[in-house]
């Protein structure tokens, strides 16, 4: 028997709808959905389990894939199974847990996984869209101890107007794509890419999907009613002693507050907040700690955190001496690494990244397979940040989710300076080797000026800056350039990178309810100021990018071919393009355009020489003469009845010159006229209706001799009679042939 199942409908308005349902699919979790728009299904259930963790944090996991048998397709690799999760896959996890985390309770420390899975794809809708709508959803129908629901969706505009959840298509005409997390009274997530807008447009997008999210909310809420609001579950709340939470404000405050004044270095700021630490500690006996040692550490914190904000808050001075609106020391240099196609440094403080540009073909470029999406980046940035860039050892275990978040941040602000013509595919990868704040846009900074430094046209510099902010509900302080403590002890970690032109891309986490649209507005103006000075120093180091790419790196060069002359270029089992590219020293690959069929060959070498003799092939493989033209010819080959010449201006196409077209005298033997080597003009007549091949002329272009008399045309007449099938009749006179008997 199918159970009852729940279900709540949202209206997106232009006809399409969402709809989340519960009661038929994993009712042994502690909430489940299925939510679907037209026919992509996704799947969401959460756990959490009742007994408490022994760590100091929430051990939240969320978990999002894409299931290959929803696109009706296989996975590749041997084993024909869903592996690591890819990029994509990463990314939305990062999107959602970002949303979530912060509503939990900052005690809850029960293992708690949310899992989504893509069941069934739909061409025309982009899952990730809806992913935290099904995680909040499922958690509103469980008996965890979470704040108030919440939903995202993405906002683009297409001609002018904001659209909710856009499709790709929708995607690729327009000029915003942003995720937009929030409850129903505050936004808290904002992540995405823009075409060079103005922070008002930025703004307006933002409250437009604010206004979406209501109404996915209200959704969830009436669910959630119908199906039967579950009683929150009891835990065992953290410890609270508020008498030693006063012995202890009382006994660091003022120290902290001292220390955060002098504006000393992160080394230093760290060595004496710890030898206040170690001075609280000595200050209990060896009972008190033994009775509530525990409390102490997270205690002292707290301390700390509210002595840092105040003096940013009442004096506008921060941990390093800088004002609220301060940008901390740079130095950049370019062409640092002899090796590479283009290097850069750039340094902000006590953020360091080293960039590094490799330029490639087509053939480099990343391959995108998901079940919901498939397709090819010719601009990617890979973002590495090792342990040591914080002075930490610890253990390596590939690639973070982390550092793909950072990395895709860093590439939304690049690409959209890339131009459409740019015949490269580009690769940048960034080194962080010291980070005290916003390596992320670090790395936008120093990619700017390696790919300036590579030869990359780029259409404008890109620089990018973080802002934080401290507010107590009455005042607030915008920051710009934050510190990594600053991120740490802030309400708001908000990354805006862009031009002079407009704002290209951005990633926002707010952790404070109520972040009115003021404050965010006058953080992106700040931003905008901080963003400029920054760019600044960018152009001071390299204004343009350079003219050419360096000698050591390849140049590209692109030649539209005809497709039926693609074949010859290739050769059998490709044979001719091997053959080409190991002459040369070059890199060829041939795309067809899928429009005009026509086939795109890009020529990859270092200096023009490979490069030149690839070109001269293409040309003399798409050599056409003009009838009536003269051509400078080489004899190649030698014949009876003729020579084979070879255009000079064509290397490879060869045409036949008979006997009778080298002289105006007649001719009895080929080499009294000319001889292997021989380079000399002809005249091309096309093809020759007779013979149906092309005919060319040396005596058309030599001076008719004096007394010349042309030798009349042969007399048909005289030839023997032919029969009907234009066959002559000399067997005629043969006696038939006699019959065997049988």
């Amino acid at each position: 028997m199918i159970p009852k199942v729940f279900k709540e409908v949202i209206d997106l308005g232009d006809g399409r709808e969402i709809t989340i349902e519960t009661g038929k699919l994993a009712k042994q979790a502690h909430g489940s959905v299925v939510v679907q728009s037209g026919k992509c299904m996704l799947l969401c259930t959460v756990v959490s389990n009742y007994k408490q963790s022994d760590v100091d944090f929430l051990p939240l996991t969320v978990d999002y894939r894409e299931k290959f048998a929803a696109a009706g397709r296989y996975p590749g690799g041997f084993f024909k199974r869903e592996a690591r999760p890819s990029d994509g896959e990463v990314l939305t996890m990062r999107l959602v847990d970002r949303v979530l985390r912060p509503l939990f309770p900052k005690d809850y420390h029960a293992e708690t996984q949310v899992m989504i899975q893509l069941m069934s794809h739909d061409d025309d809708v982009m899952p990730e869209a809806m992913a935290g709508l099904a995680a909040s959803a499922a958690i509103q129908l469980s008996d965890f101890p979470f704040e108030c629901p919440i939903s995202e969706a993405r906002v683009g505009r297409v001609n002018g107007e904001f659209v909710i959840n856009p499709t790709r298509a929708q995607l690729a005409e327009s000029d915003i794509e942003m995720m937009i997390g929030a409850s129903y009274d505050s936004v808290m997530m904002v992540e995405g890419e823009m075409d060079e807008i103005s922070e008002e447009e930025m703004a307006d997008a933002i409250k437009f999907a604010h206004e979406a999210i209501k109404l996915q909310i209200e959704a969830q809420v009436r669910l959630a009613e119908a199906f039967g609001k579950k009683e929150t579950r009891e835990y065992a709340p953290a410890e609270v002693n508020e008498e030693l939470e006063k012995r202890i404000h009382d006994l660091a405050y003022d120290k902290c507050y001292a220390i955060a004044k002098k504006g000393t270095s992160k080394v230093e700021r760290t060595t004496a907040f710890a030898e206040v630490k170690e001075e609280v500690k000595a200050s209990f006996t060896e009972e008190e700690m033994a009775e509530f040692g525990h409390l102490v550490g997270g205690y002292y914190s707290k301390a700390e955190k509210e002595a840092v904000r105040e003096l940013t808050l009442s004096e506008g001075l921060r941990l390093d001496g800088r004002k609220t609106d301060e940008i901390r020391p740079i130095w950049c240099e370019v062409d640092y690494l002899p090796s590479t196609h283009g290097s850069a440094i750039f340094t902000r403080g006590e953020t360091q990244a080293l960039a590094t540009v490799t330029l490639g073909t087509s053939r480099d470029a990343n391959k995108i397979d998901m079940p919901s999406y498939e397709g090819e980046e010719n601009f990617y940035l890979h973002y590495n940040f090792p342990p040591f860039c914080t002075g930490e050892a610890r253990p390596l275990r590939g690639t973070s989710r982390r550092e793909v978040g950072h990395g895709n941040l860093a590439q939304r602000a690049l690409k959209g300076m890339i131009p459409a013509d740019c015949p490269y595919t580009v690769r940048v990868v960034s080194e962080v080797l010291e980070s005290n704040g916003s390596s992320s846009m670090a790395t936008v900074c120093a990619g700017t000026m390696a790919m300036m430094d590579a030869g990359v046209k780029m259409t404008r510099p890109v620089s990018g800056i973080a802002m934080g902010l401290i507010s107590d509900g009455d005042r607030y302080a915008v920051l710009s350039d934050i510190l990594g403590d600053e991120d740490h002890l802030g309400d708001m970690d908000f990354k805006v990178t862009g031009t002079t032109e407009g704002i290209t891309a951005c990633q926002m986490d707010i952790k404070i309810k109520g972040l009115s649209y003021e404050i965010l507005v006058n953080a992106l103006k700040q931003a905008r100021d901080g963003r400029l000075h920054i760019l600044g120093k960018i152009t001071d180091t390299i204004a343009t990018p350079n003219e050419s790419v360096k000698e050591h790196a390849p140049t590209m060069v692109t030649r539209r071919v005809p497709n039926e002359f693609i074949g010859a270029l290739i050769g059998p089992g490709g044979k001719v393009i091997q053959e080409m590219q190991k002459e040369t020293g070059t890199t060829i690959v041939i795309n067809e355009d899928p429009v005009t069929e026509e086939g795109i060959v890009e020529i990859l070498g270092v200096g023009s020489e490979g490069i030149d003799a690839v070109m001269a092939k293409i040309d003399s493989l798409l050599f056409k003469p003009t009838v009536g033209s003269v051509y400078e010819v080489k004899v190649i080959k030698m014949l009876d009845f003729g020579a084979v010449v070879e255009y000079m201006d064509a290397p490879g196409n060869e045409v036949l010159l008979h006997v009778s077209e080298l002289a105006w005298e007649r001719t009895e033997n080929v080499s009294d006229v000319v001889n292997m080597g021989d380079v000399f003009d002809v005249k091309y007549f096309g093809t020759d209706p007779k013979t149906r091949k092309e005919k060319v002329s040396r005596k058309a272009i030599l001076p008719k001799p004096e007394g010349y008399v042309a030798r009349p045309p042969r007399d048909r007449d005289d030839r023997k009679p032919r029969d009907s099938r234009g066959r002559d009749n000399r067997r005629d006179d043969r006696k038939p042939r006699e019959r065997k008997d049988d």
